[in-house]
Protein backbone atom coordinates (compact mmCIF):
# COMPACT_ATOMS: atom_id res chain seq x y z
CA UNK A 1 0.00 0.00 0.00
CA UNK A 2 2.87 2.39 0.78
CA UNK A 3 6.25 2.81 -0.55
CA UNK A 4 7.75 3.01 3.53
CA UNK A 5 8.85 0.20 5.81
CA UNK A 6 6.65 -0.07 8.93
CA UNK A 7 9.35 1.45 11.42
CA UNK A 8 9.33 4.37 8.58
CA UNK A 9 5.77 4.91 8.84
CA UNK A 10 5.74 4.98 12.36
CA UNK A 11 8.31 7.95 12.14
CA UNK A 12 6.49 9.73 9.74
CA UNK A 13 3.08 9.87 11.41
CA UNK A 14 4.75 10.74 14.34
CA UNK A 15 7.07 13.38 12.59
CA UNK A 16 3.88 15.01 10.95
CA UNK A 17 2.48 14.93 14.43
CA UNK A 18 5.04 16.58 15.98
CA UNK A 19 4.43 19.56 13.31
CA UNK A 20 0.95 19.85 13.99
CA UNK A 21 1.44 20.13 17.63
CA UNK A 22 3.79 22.93 16.59
CA UNK A 23 1.63 24.56 14.66
CA UNK A 24 -1.13 24.28 17.79
CA UNK A 25 1.41 26.12 19.93
CA UNK A 26 2.30 28.62 17.48
CA UNK A 27 -1.64 29.82 16.83
CA UNK A 28 -1.73 29.36 20.49
CA UNK A 29 1.04 32.14 21.08
CA UNK A 30 -0.34 33.90 18.03
CA UNK A 31 2.19 33.12 15.04
CA UNK A 32 1.43 31.66 11.95
CA UNK A 33 0.59 28.31 12.15
CA UNK A 34 1.72 27.30 9.01
CA UNK A 35 5.57 28.51 9.34
CA UNK A 36 5.81 27.06 13.06
CA UNK A 37 4.65 23.35 11.02
CA UNK A 38 7.14 24.38 8.26
CA UNK A 39 10.04 25.12 10.69
CA UNK A 40 8.96 21.75 12.90
CA UNK A 41 9.05 19.92 9.78
CA UNK A 42 12.23 20.66 9.17
CA UNK A 43 13.93 20.94 12.81
CA UNK A 44 11.62 18.41 14.75
CA UNK A 45 11.96 18.63 18.70
CA UNK A 46 14.16 21.59 18.38
CA UNK A 47 11.49 24.09 16.52
CA UNK A 48 9.48 22.92 19.29
CA UNK A 49 12.16 24.04 21.65
CA UNK A 50 12.57 27.30 19.85
CA UNK A 51 8.81 27.87 19.84
CA UNK A 52 7.94 27.54 23.60
CA UNK A 53 11.41 28.53 24.91
CA UNK A 54 12.09 31.52 22.96
CA UNK A 55 9.03 33.01 21.13
CA UNK A 56 7.26 35.03 23.60
CA UNK A 57 3.34 35.10 22.59
CA UNK A 58 2.29 38.28 20.95
CA UNK A 59 -0.41 40.71 21.44
CA UNK A 60 -4.01 39.48 19.49
CA UNK A 61 -4.61 41.30 16.37
CA UNK A 62 -7.87 42.74 18.17
CA UNK A 63 -5.74 44.12 20.74
CA UNK A 64 -3.97 45.77 18.37
CA UNK A 65 -6.57 46.88 15.79
CA UNK A 66 -8.30 48.19 19.10
CA UNK A 67 -5.47 50.42 20.24
CA UNK A 68 -4.52 51.76 16.96
CA UNK A 69 -7.88 52.93 16.69
CA UNK A 70 -8.05 54.90 20.20
CA UNK A 71 -4.59 56.50 19.03
CA UNK A 72 -6.14 58.47 16.61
Amino acid sequence: MFLLADDAQVYAVGWVTLSMLGAGIAQGKNRSGLAWFLVTALLGPLGIFLLVALSPKLPDREVIAVSAAADH
